[in-house]
């Protein structure tokens, strides 16, 4: 157990509440199964009708996984404990897709990386006008995981592929306009919302009721883009289909395209296109574990984290460097199976 995650109870509805604000609640080890303790206790609970997530304070309501004690991982234990965080994550992710009672998230503040993964299972997906959103992984080697590819594989019109490869954030109306929030909710009403949740008034009544029109979601003025260009399932396809448009957008995604992971953007290409394949949110889980496992130990990730978040010059040296440099066979390597001992499995 660990106070980095907070308990309570408002009514039927029972809090989980994310604690380490100056981390923006990046996920730990300890939080993911303190998580996982108290969702297990409270599926038993019979007085508990509704679980609500939040986050305690500050500015996000989750901004991912703790990069830093994944690095270390990679240099130190030869990604032992990294495996292991991603082990309980996963299976937090999974126990949440998987839920017998509803759950609401409120997406307030920064959702990016595992905050996604504690966010998309829930029942229902509250976005604010502090909502920005993002898997931000090819830029420091990783991949969309937490489920990102099943989630973002099944979005409309490439709108994932886009989210995927680019890392671009999303505000809370783009959310809404795609799909990732169910509902709008101004920031003031978030406390009004839990506490008529508490009181038993029905979800679906009290979110819609407090609901706003959003602004006009940014994202939709280019939908018929990221539908065109991002319609490939090789890195390839998709920079040559950009270089081939003179629009500033096109050059803009381009430029944004050519300082991620080239080895990551194909792992995540590779992904989205096998989800597709999968029958369960299991075998998601069971596949990105295998991913995780491999890419968390290969250069790129040390080398993205270095340059993004330790030394912050911005300037990683990818291996390979090129799209062409990242082979079929690398990426049928860290797609294969794990040893029998070694796979995921849910609790």
């Amino acid at each position: 157990m660990t106070d980095e995650v907070l308990t309570r109870r408002e009514g039927v509805a029972a809090i989980i509440s994310l604690n380490r604000p100056k981390a923006i609640h990046a996920l730990t080890t300890a939080m993911c199964e303190t998580m996982i303790e108290a969702l297990q206790a409270f599926a038993q609970d019979d007085t508990v009708g509704v679980v609500i997530i939040e986050h305690a304070q500050g500015r996000g309501f989750c901004a991912g996984g703790d990069i830093n004690l994944l690095r270390h991982s990679a240099l130190e234990d030869g990604g032992i404990s990294g495996r292991r965080f991603f082990l309980h994550e996963y299976r937090l992710n999974h126990l949440l897709f998987t839920y017998a009672k509803p759950v609401v998230a409120f997406m307030d503040g920064i959702t990016m990386g595992g905050g996604v993964g504690i966010a998309q299972p829930a029942t229902y997906r509250v976005a604010t006008e502090n909502t920005r959103f993002a898997m931000p992984e090819t830029g420091i080697g990783l991949f969309p995981d937490v489920g990102g590819g099943w989630y973002l594989s099944r979005l409309p019109g490439r709108i994932g592929h886009f989210l995927a490869l680019t890392g671009a954030r999303f505000d809370g109306a783009e959310c809404l306009h795609t799909g990732l929030a169910t509902h709008y909710l101004p920031v003031a009403a978030q406390d009004a919302a839990k506490r008529r949740i508490g009181n038993g008034e029905g979800i679906e009544t009290v979110l819609s009721d407090l609901a706003e029109v959003p602004p006009e979601a940014k994202v939709a003025a280019n939908e018929a883009q990221i539908a065109r260009h991002f319609a490939f399932d090789t890195l390839e396809e998709i920079f040559a289909s950009l270089e081939a448009d003179d629009s500033d957008w096109a050059a803009k995604e381009l430029a944004t395209l050519r300082t991620k992971s080239p080895q990551a953007c194909k792992v995540a290409l590779h992904e989205l296109v096998q989800s597709l394949t999968l029958e369960s949110f299991a075998e998601e889980m069971a596949m990105e574990y295998r991913i995780a496992a491999r890419v968390l130990v290969l250069p790129d990730f040390a080398e993205g984290v270095r340059a993004v978040i330790v030394d912050k010059d911005n300037a990683p040296a990818w291996n390979p460097a090129t799209p062409e440099g990242v082979t079929d066979a690398a990426i049928a390597a860290i797609f294969a199976p794990l040893a029998p001992t070694e796979e995921w499995n849910p609790l």
